[in-house]
């Protein structure tokens, strides 16, 4: 990098602290405004916000290490957690449902779901604690592939025995933190708007330069990393590397790092039902934030609409790096570690001025990720820990100062956590078929199956999570599909046992769940309690929101390939997906986005 690249990364960091300090005084009224924005900011911030947030630069290296090894194959791997796929369901029903509830966290909602006896307390509590260790591994995650990055351009050495990534990824974190503390979700927001900007002038630049200067060689070397830390060239066809049916089995070493995606198959297909599975559950974290700060369930629906639309540009991106990569590997040796092809392509391939601006967006969408992974989590503390149960009489200036000091712990936390961890895929796996699936399996049954109480989610919870834990340190080296039954077992288990052993949650606080969420599934015993008029309206809109997901989950997807077909000049192919997601969008305008706002307003027992 040269002068003018680090005059545009610093002017970016200084625009980020001066955004801190104008919002310190808004965030400053009371919890529902630093975690929330006191419900006021509208659709189209909160949708940018979560685009930003969604566009990590850690994912954006796994995602273009996929990429680049495998071709198309690599986006479906990431159907397990990056292509965000939760967000069809997201946008169709769960998001209004979660806003509905009116509570500021996840665990909160416990309380409306389970009662404010003993048993809400458990499901609480159970799921205030694993949404902080959650967030922990996330900033781990966050932290290695930020560490990664960036010392590549940076050129801090390693001391103090710590490797150059941690150091790089403390700097980044330091800055993050100091504007997350002052200035809450209106901070987060407001930072994420200037990011986004940043990050889409650098991938129509980036996308702009790899369609019209490169093109993907007839034969050519990606690499595969091995299990004792060594990488392995492969070589690859473009017909093959741009193939958009995956085949059904690979043929990598087995002591490739990639040989668990030997039977692909299978693998893509558990990713697949692990993601509706997510998506059926609810999201958590900076996602499920966003819609508890949404206004209305129209304002809910139409920020998801955008996210997605937003959030699809991230794939050509991430294409047209791997296409700058292999290109770079043809007249300079085939870059050894898929995870690095990010940093080199922007480091050698970009020229001075345009770098800083894409190394400014990239740390954009770094700080973007960390800011509202720990923002939330810091919410799970005040809210449901510290006010909760440790100080009910807390004032608004205490629980603000509280959401500050565990933001602070948290990222500490997480950053420490990375230290151990091998390479990004490695946590990445862990955290979306791993930890992610013992909290995910009572997360969804919470919303279908009235019998079901807090014990029956605590247990699920607890007994998924400490699979996860154990399976990881007894049994590193499962695939993650195996970790996935495992675990998902475990929960359900759990879930099962609890339930049945412990009482159902009081009527009373059943109907009200019902009334105002009015979700689909076995609910018999509860619908009897209302009138044929209103059960019917229900039914309408219920019936409306299945046929709309299953229109949904095929329009993300051709959404995304589409774009990515389009940097790979495969122009039938983008032709045909075009055509489908036509089709797509105008029967999703008719089944669901002409009936937002339209919703069935909450109904009266009459029993």
């Amino acid at each position: 990098m040269q002068f003018i690249d680090y005059a545009i990364v610093l002017l970016y960091l200084g625009a980020m602290m001066v955004v801190g300090v104008m919002m310190h005084r808004k965030a400053s009224g009371g919890i529902d405004a630093y975690f929330l924005g006191n419900r006021a900011m509208p659709w189209w911030m909160l949708g940018c916000s979560g685009m930003a947030s969604n566009l990590d630069v850690t994912g954006t290296m796994i995602n273009t290490a996929l990429i680049f090894a495998l071709g198309v194959s690599g986006f479906f791997i990431e159907i397990r957690g990056g292509v965000v796929l939760v967000m069809a369901m997201l946008m169709i029903f769960m998001g209004k449902w979660y806003r509905r509830s009116q509570v500021m966290t996840v665990a909160e909602w416990m309380y409306f779901r389970f009662g404010t006896g003993w048993q809400g307390d458990v499901a609480r509590l159970t799921a205030a604690i694993g949404s902080i260790l959650l967030t922990i591994a996330m900033v781990a995650y966050f932290s290695t592939g930020v560490g990664k990055f960036f010392s590549e351009f940076l050129g801090i050495p390693p001391f103090w025995g710590l490797p150059a990534t941690f150091w790089a990824a403390l700097l980044i974190i330091i800055f993050a933190t100091i504007y997350t503390v002052s200035s809450g979700l209106y901070g987060v927001v407001f930072t994420d708007m200037i990011q986004g900007v940043l990050i889409f002038a650098s991938m129509i630049y980036l996308c702009y330069v790899a369609i019209t200067q490169y093109s993907l060689p007839d034969v050519f070397s990606v690499s595969i990393p091995m299990n004792d830390g060594t990488f392995r060239a492969l070589q690859m066809t473009r017909d093959a590397w741009t193939q958009i049916v995956p085949p059904w089995k690979m043929h990598f070493h087995p002591d490739s790092g990639y040989a668990i995606y030997n039977l692909l198959g299978i693998a893509i297909l558990f990713y697949f039902v692990r993601t509706i599975i997510e998506g059926y559950g609810g999201a958590t974290g900076y996602m499920a934030q966003r819609y508890f700060a949404a206004r209305s369930d129209r304002e809910a629906g139409k920020l998801s609409l955008l996210w997605i639309i937003l959030l699809s540009f991230r794939w050509p991106f991430i294409v047209s790096v791997a296409i700058m990569g292999i290109v770079y590997g043809q007249t300079h040796g085939v870059i050894a570690d898929p995870e690095h092809v990010l940093p080199v392509v922007v480091g050698h391939m970009i020229p001075t001025g345009m770098k800083g601006l894409v190394v400014a967006a990239l740390m954009a969408a770094a700080m973007s990720t960390f800011d509202s992974t720990v923002n939330a989590g810091a919410a799970y503390w005040v809210r449901d820990i510290y006010q909760a149960y440790l100080n009910p009489r807390a004032t608004e200036k205490q629980l603000v100062w509280q959401g500050r000091w565990v933001t602070v712990v948290i990222a500490g936390t997480g950053l420490v956590f990375g230290l151990t961890v091998k390479n990004i895929n490695d946590i990445w796996g862990w955290i979306t078929m791993g930890i992610g699936i013992g909290m995910l399996i009572p997360m969804v049954v919470r919303w279908y199956w009235w019998r079901m109480n807090g014990a029956g989610f605590g247990m699920g919870a607890g007994v998924g999570m400490l699979s996860a834990f154990v399976q990881r340190w007894q049994f590193p080296g499962w695939p993650e599909y195996v970790s996935f039954c495992f675990v998902a077992l475990m929960a359900t288990f759990g879930l099962v046992l609890g339930t049945y052993v412990t009482r159902p949650p009081d009527e009373s606080v059943l109907v009200e769940f019902y009334s105002r969420t009015r979700p689909f599934g076995m609910w018999g015993p509860i619908r009897k309690m209302f009138s044929p008029t209103d059960l019917e309206r229900i039914h309408r809109e219920n019936r409306r929101d299945a046929i709309s997901v299953l229109m949904a989950v095929p329009w993300q997807l051709a959404l995304f390939l589409m774009w990515i077909m389009l940097v790979m000049r495969q122009w039938k192919t983008f032709g045909v997906l075009l055509l489908v997601f036509a089709v797509l969008s105008s029967g999703l305008y008719f089944f669901w986005y002409r009936f937002l706002g339209k919703e069935v307003q909450e109904i009266k027992r009459i029993r």
